[in-house]
This record gives structure tokens, C-alpha cells and sequence, in this order.
């Protein structure tokens, strides 16, 4: 079941941020969002969190500037997906143009997974560096830190999950999330967090004199010439990794996405995203959220699912626009194959959903020997939007334990709730970590049972039955003189995303007309007032299970179709019922 309700629209913020020249459609969609003030739509980058209130970022900087003026090897160690893939690349770009000497591993998905583990200590020792660098992992990588300690080589942490109940024994750790750290943005993506750092990095070569030209350094420290670099270039690859991976868009997280959407739009990217968007058949002048979230991040994941996202770093990194291209046709090729893999589990996964009352429980945990341990995640996301409950979906793994990926709804912390079955059932789980929406766990095989009933168990504590029942927040009716392109348009080029959703209307209207296309979407004409809309429902099909009622309550959002050289307004829906 499904509820449409529509949001709170404060009339005096709506007011405000009138009187303050924003337009009325705009002021409406900002005031329902909590925006009090038109103060707080400036995306300058002046108004970015200043780095020396993130815990540990003054401190990471001094350790590698000492580096590079050591002229030390440091080697990063990503993450292998989009937010771990961007974060890498910015590292590389930004230290290389700062001096330093650094290269990266990225480890296996399926063989070594995830995080600095011991597996992946082993490999960094092969490779002989003098600092170690997490990006978007580490912060639960107690064992693998020990043993690079215990061999002289140290380790900075920089991520942003939730840290467990020991803190790895590293050099310097600076992850938003850990404990004593006050800065106001908790929401920063890995790519975020290395970022902060290597803005923090730059101040300090600029206290030291490293750079040429005027500076305020410390007497007696010469200038090495090198030209300091201009890291405002990197906001494209931020921006990428926050959007791709889910994570609140705060004020902070607003203005580096506004940012670096501000340099797409104007053509001042990295080649490989300028060939992201030509594989994908996007044009980077109208960028948008969904271009990153929807388009170029599920390449760039596909690499780290099925493939290696060593591939992915390196399109992030080429500055030869031919190399681009040419590995960001083998990212779209990898993506097809993906989605040809989520296919055929999504329909393993409603067969095995089919045998459950999935109404009378609170959680669904689901498992096949032949699921891809890449896809699972995806898969996971898929089973938990259509059916509104926390899902894990579990894969076998390389080595015989059972590798799950996890998606939650609102009012499930789902690593919380992965931290209780712990502690209620020690030894379970093998290993776990995440975020109140994604995690992952591992555990033996003979155990799935029993971690079944156990995460049923929390979520019946922790979930009510308005909590189980899907609601669709919108923004009510739309007035009929804001269905045009310009309106469109002007929605799509602000900033929007998890915890600052995107506009989603709901309205009733007459269906004069409805087809079937592809035997799957549902395409409509709609009308109301003597003005007529097309709209289309996709993947409808299969939740309608026959004809679309005459008049309907639809959830919806605007969306521009373009044909044969000609644009119109179409509204997307998200949800239909009988009005």
C-alpha cells in the first residue's frame, strides 16, 4: 500500500524567499524543504565549511606535506565504487599537482573486498610505499592498519562511515563520523572528505612557501615554483561522487554539486566525464543530479561490480580525451552487461518474493547460489522501493562465506540495527559496517537462517505500521502555467537529491488515452481542465495487472521528451490510483 501525502508549505518562509526575488514556484518547493532564508541558496564556494573544522584535517595535511617534502611514495587505497573511484581521483590529481609522488590499488570486490583488509595490507607491502592513504574506506580497518604499522609503514584515514567500536590504529583519521569530530556537515561523501584534506593540504604548502609567488610563510622556507593549483577544477568529480553515493545533500554537500554541476554545464570538466556524457547520450550543458546519479555513476559502479574499477579510475584520471573515450565505451558495455545480470536476478528475486507474505513481515532477507555478488546491492535497492521493507540480498562469495548488501527505509538506522543483531548473537556476523540506508555484512552460510530471524526480530522492535507502509511525500498540485519547458527547466537545473528531494507533484486527473509499450511501460494521455498531458508510467505494467482506471490520484514529476528535434513536457510518474 501506498500513501500520497503532500508536504508543509511554511507561508511565511514561501514569503520570504519571494520578497528575496526567488521565484514563487522556486520558494514554494525551498520552503517545503526547510529553507528559511534565501541566504541559504548561496552556492558560492565562499560559503563552503572552512577544512580546519573537520577533526583531523590540519593534522593530515601536515603529515603530507611533510611527505612530499621528503619526497616519499604514498600510495591510496580506493573503494570500488563511484564515491571510491572519484575520491582516488581526486587524490591523484591533486597531490600530483601539489608534488608528491603517489599511485593507488583498489582492491578486488570479490576476492578481497571491501575495505583496507588484511588481504589488501599484504598487497600495499608488495608495493613498498612510505604513507598509506584510505579514500571512502578505512575507518573499520583495524587488522589491516596493525599489520602496516607493524611493518613501519603508517596510514591516513579518510572516510566517512560510521566508525565501530575500536578505532584503527592509524597516523591520522579524518572521517566526519568519528568520535569528537564537531564539524557541522556529517553528510560529506568519501570524495568530500578528500577533498577537505587536500584543500587543507594546499593551505599548508602555501603556510610553508611551496608555491610561487607572494606568500606569508614561515622565514627561511624557499619557494619551490611550483604554481599553486586551482582545486575548484576537482568540484566535477566531487560532485559525481556525492550524488552517486546517496548521501544527504546538506547545505555543504549543495554547494560542492552546485559547484561542480556549474563547471559541466559550462564545459570545464575532466575528459573522462566529458566522455561519460557522450556515451551516455547526455548533454553536459543541461547536467543535472540525475546525469550523475542516474547516468554516469551506474557506469562507473559497473566497473567496480563486474569488472575492475582500476578501469573506472583511469578514465577519471587520463587528461587524452581518445583514452577517455575509449574506456568509457567499455564502462557503457560493462553497464549493459549489469543490467542484463539485475535482470535476470530481479526476476529470481520476485519468484522467491512470490513464496512470502512479505505484508506480515517487517524485513526480507533473500538469497540465491547463482546471484552476482556485484549486483547484489543494486538488487537489494530494487526489492526495498517496490515492497517498502529492509532487504538484504545475500551471494556466495569467492571464498564460501555469504556476501549481502543491504538497502533500508526511513526509520531503520540499518547499521544499527546490524550492530544489535551482533551484540544479541556473537559471532553471526563474520563482518558488517555501512550507513543508515546501505550496509553490508558477511557471514557462514549455515547462519543465514538464523541471521534472518534475528534482523526480523529488530526490525518488528524498531518499525511501526505507518513506518511499513510506503508514503510518497509531494508538493500537491501544480498550477497549470508551471507545465511548461521553461518551468521545467528552471527545476532541473537546481540541486536536488536524498534529504532535499526532487519536486514530485500529485494531482487527479481523466485519462483519455493509455497504450503499452514494450509490453512493460504504460504511456498516458492525461487531462484536466480542458488542458491535455503526456505521461508515462515505466515498468508500470506489471503493477497495474490490467487497464489504468478512468480517473486517477498520480504522483508525478516533470520531465522533458525529446523527439525527432522537438521538446515537450512530459510527466513521469511515480505512482498512480484510482481518484
Amino acid at each position: 500500500m501506498t500513501r500520497i501525502v503532500t508536504r508543509d508549505i511554511p507561508p511565511r518562509a514561501t514569503w520570504t524567499l519571494e520578497q528575496a526575488g526567488v521565484p514563487p514556484l522556486l520558494a514554494r518547493l525551498y520552503a517545503a524543504r526547510g529553507i528559511k532564508s534565501a541566504d541559504e541558496l548561496d552556492t558560492a564556494l565562499s560559503r563552503l565549511l572552512p577544512p580546519d573544522q573537520l577533526k583531523g584535517a590540519r593534522e593530515a595535511a601536515v603529515l603530507l606535506a611533510d611527505c612530499i617534502a621528503a619526497h616519499q611514495r604514498l600510495l591510496i587505497v580506493a573503494d570500488y565504487d563511484c564515491d571510491g573511484a572519484t575520491a582516488c581521483a581526486v587524490g591523484l590529481r591533486a597531490l600530483r599537482q601539489m608534488g608528491a609522488t603517489v599511485d593507488y590499488l583498489v582492491p578486488d570486490r570479490l576476492t578481497l573486498g571491501y575495505g583496507l583488509s588484511p588481504g589488501v595490507a599484504r598487497l600495499v607491502l608488495e608495493r613498498r610505499p612510505d604513507l598509506v592513504i584510505t579514500v571512502d574506506n578505512g575507518i573499520a580497518s583495524c587488522e589491516g592498519i596493525a599489520e602496516l604499522k607493524a611493518h613501519g609503514i603508517p596510514t591516513l584515514v579518510t572516510d566517512h562511515h560510521l566508525p565501530g567500536a575500536e578505532l584503527p590504529d592509524a597516523a591520522v583519521i579524518v572521517d566526519p563520523s568519528q568520535p569528537g569530530c564537531t564539524f557541522p556537515s556529517k553528510a560529506l561523501a568519501g570524495v568530500g572528505v578528500m577533498f577537505y584534506v587536500m584543500l587543507a593540504l594546499r593551505a599548508e604548502l602555501r603556510r610553508r612557501g611551496a608555491f610561487a609567488g607572494p606568500r606569508s610563510g614561515i622565514p627561511g622556507v624557499q619557494s619551490t615554483g611550483r604554481a599553486e593549483p586551482n582545486l575548484a577544477q576537482l568540484l566535477d568529480l566531487v560532485a559525481l561522487g556525492t550524488v552517486a553515493d546517496v548521501v544527504p545533500l546538506d547545505r555543504n554537500n549543495r554547494i560542492l554539486v552546485a559547484q561542480g554541476l556549474q563547471r559541466m554545464r559550462g564545459g570545464q570538466m575532466q575528459a573522462g566525464l566529458t566522455a561519460l556524457f557522450r556515451v551516455a547520450g547526455r548533454d553536459p550543458t543541461q547536467a543535472a543530479g540525475f546525469d550523475l546519479g542516474f547516468t554516469l555513476g551506474p557506469r562507473l559502479n559497473a566497473a567496480g561490480r563486474l569488472a575492475d574499477m582500476a578501469l573506472g579510475i583511469e578514465c577519471l584520471v587520463t587528461d587524452d580525451l581518445a583514452r577517455a573515450m575509449n574506456i568509457a565505451q567499455q564502462l557503457d558495455a560493462i553497464n549493459r552487461e549489469r543490467r542484463a545480470i539485475e535482470n535476470d536476478m530481479r526476476e529470481d528475486a520476485e519468484r522467491l518474493i512470490a513464496d512470502l507474505a512479505f505484508e506480515d513481515r517487517a524485513s526480507l532477507t533473500l538469497f540465491d547460489p547463482d546471484w552476482h555478488q556485484g549486483v547484489i546491492g543494486i538488487l537489494a535497492g530494487r526489492v526495498k522501493e517496490k515492497l517498502h521493507r529492509p532487504t538484504f540480498a545475500f551471494a556466495r562469495g569467492l571464498d564460501g562465506e555469504l556476501k549481502a548488501s543491504g538497502r533500508s527505509i526511513p526509520g531503520l538506522h540499518l547499521r544499527d540495527a546490524l550492530d544489535l543483531v551482533a551484540k544479541r548473537h556473537p559471532g553471526l556476523l563474520l563482518r558488517f559496517g555501512g550507513h543508515a540506508a546501505a550496509a553490508g555484512l558477511t557471514l557462514a552460510e549455515d547462519r543465514l537462517a538464523e541471521f534472518e530471524a534475528a534482523f526480523e526480530t529488530v526490525c518488528r522492535e524498531w518499525l511501526s505500521p505507518a513506518e511499513l507502509t510506503r508514503t510518497l511525500e509531494t508538493d500537491g498540485p501544480l498550477e497549470s502555467g508551471y507545465f511548461g519547458l521553461d518551468a521545467v527547466r528552471r527545476i532541473g537545473r537546481e540541486v536536488w537529491g536524498q534529504g532535499f528531494p526532487a519536486p514530485l507533484f500529485a494531482d487527479r486527473f481523466d485519462v483519455l488515452r493509455q497504450r503499452l509499450l514494450k509490453d512493460k511501460h504504460v504511456k498516458l494521455k492525461l487531462g484536466k481542465a480542458g488542458q491535455e498531458f503526456d505521461a508515462i508510467g515505466f515498468n508500470f505494467a506489471e503493477r497495474l495487472e490490467g487497464a489504468v482506471p478512468a480517473r486517477i490520484h498520480a504522483a508525478f514529476r516533470l520531465d522533458i521528451n525529446a523527439w525527432n528535434g522537438v521538446e515537450t513536457v512530459q510527466l513521469v510518474l511515480e505512482h498512480l490510483e484510482p481518484a
